[in-house]
């Protein structure tokens, strides 16, 4: 045995878990909760003809595309936004409890109007490139607006023949502001005021930018999911979870002894790893088609594993030694460990673009696993297994999962080097 080697791989290992234990809980709890765990706030909406336009599948198409950019410029996690049938939009939103509130936000027309002293209708939040809430000089809350090319034009002429006078600023007929001119503004930037609040103002600029809805919307069913739904779901997400790992872990062990072991320890850097991707690089919310597309990859990752321990016992059994047979696995097994995992990502990549919502969720996290489970089977794996041969516990093939005798050493499949230098 080398006992420098065996007490690196020991610190090494002691290290790894350490960190598992330490950081695995604040980990999970950067995920956020979608709806089924967390409970929210479920909406169905229906457009209906009127006076500023017709109904039709177009309008409908494009007035969910604009809720859902609306909701999601508000930072709310992972919500689903669907049509059902013709005319009806479904909207759920996590973490949401105050529906009225949420139907406030995203409900609004949102017809911008700028008005002369007559009344009249001068420009449109069509004129409209940006909007941005902003504290004014007095802590003021405002709303800092661009206006396109044409619509700085129109403004420009606007405030040039009205200086003196008073122009209107109206959101669905409802006057925001309603200031006198004093000069003529050029430049095609403005700001609106009356917002009491910068939250008040970031809500109007969240309007102003995803544009006026193109049909009117009215409100058929809000119902609020409880907490008790999402704390019944995410008590057995958890126990699947829990349960998975543990018998991925024993299978290991059971089937390829100390190659199960250095996998085990990589399958914690994989879901370290995984968890870290999802929180903070991705800030996804996690629901329970997301937590199925993590236990599948989970599985991924232990195919890997599978493939290059397999691939390591055929190189033994040629009669290479233990390091030159490790390094060989992982070579022959990377074309086919790439070859499956790119498929699945390819997979994942088109139902990510393609889904929606809960399926979108799945895809997700599925590619993201997959991609980390690549890194801890070819990287982590391979360096903790050279780790573990240098320590030279044994030369038993049995002990890395060869399915022989326990006291048959590697030697014994060695080519006999006969009279002459031949090899037998």
């Amino acid at each position: 045995m080398n006992g420098k080697a065996i007490i690196k791989f020991l610190v090494v290992v002691a290290v790894i878990i350490g960190t598992f234990a330490y950081f695995i809980q604040p980990l999970a709890g950067s995920l956020k909760q979608g709806l089924d765990l967390q409970g929210g706030t479920h909406i169905v909406l229906e457009a209906e003809d009127s006076a500023t336009g017709k109904a039709d599948n177009d309008a409908v198409e494009r007035a969910k595309q604009i809720l859902e950019r609306r909701i999601n410029e508000m930072g709310l996690s992972e919500p689903l936004v669907q049509r059902e049938g013709a005319r009806r939009i479904i909207i759920e939103l996590p973490g949401v409890k105050d529906p009225d509130e949420a139907i406030k936000r995203i409900g609004k027309t949102a017809v911008l109007e700028f008005k002369n002293d007559q009344g009249q209708t001068v420009m449109t939040g069509d004129d409209l490139k940006d909007a941005k809430e902003e504290l004014g000089q007095n802590k003021q809350p405002l709303v800092a607006i661009e206006l396109s090319d044409e619509g700085a034009k129109k403004f420009a002429d606007l405030t040039s023949k009205n200086i003196g006078r008073r122009i209107a600023i109206t959101l669905d007929g409802q006057e925001l502001t309603n200031p006198v001119v004093q000069q003529a503004i050029t430049g095609g930037r403005a700001t609106i005021s009356g917002s009491q609040s910068l939250e008040e103002a970031k809500d109007l600029a969240i309007l102003l930018r995803s544009g006026a809805l193109p049909v009117k919307i009215n409100v058929l069913e809000v119902r609020t999911v409880g907490p008790s739904l999402g704390q019944d779901s995410k008590d057995k997400s958890i126990v699947a979870f829990s349960a998975g790992i543990a018998m991925i872990m024993i299978f290991l062990v059971i089937l390829y002894r100390l190659s199960g072991i250095v996998a085990n320890i990589a399958l914690l850097v994989y879901v370290m790893l995984l968890l870290l991707v999802l929180g903070k690089g991705f800030s996804a919310t996690m629901t329970l088609p997301g937590i199925a597309g993590i236990i599948l990859s989970m599985g991924v990752a232990v195919d890997a594993n599978i493939l290059i321990f397999e691939r390591f016992k055929e190189e033994v059994f040629s009669g290479k030694s233990m390091r030159v047979s490790m390094e060989a696995g992982f070579s022959r097994a990377l074309a086919t460990i790439t070859d499956a995992n790119v498929s699945v990502i390819i997979t994942a990549g088109i139902l990510t673009v393609l889904g929606s919502g809960p399926v979108k969720g799945f895809a997700i996290s599925l590619g993201v696993g997959v991609v980390v489970s690549m890194f801890t089977a070819i990287i982590v794996s391979r360096f903790l297994l050279r780790m573990l041969i240098e320590c030279n516990f044994t030369n038993h093939p049995f002990w890395f999962g060869a399915n022989i005798s326990p006291s048959t050493s590697a030697d014994a499949f060695a080519p006999k080097v006969l009279k002459g230098g031949k090899r037998k």
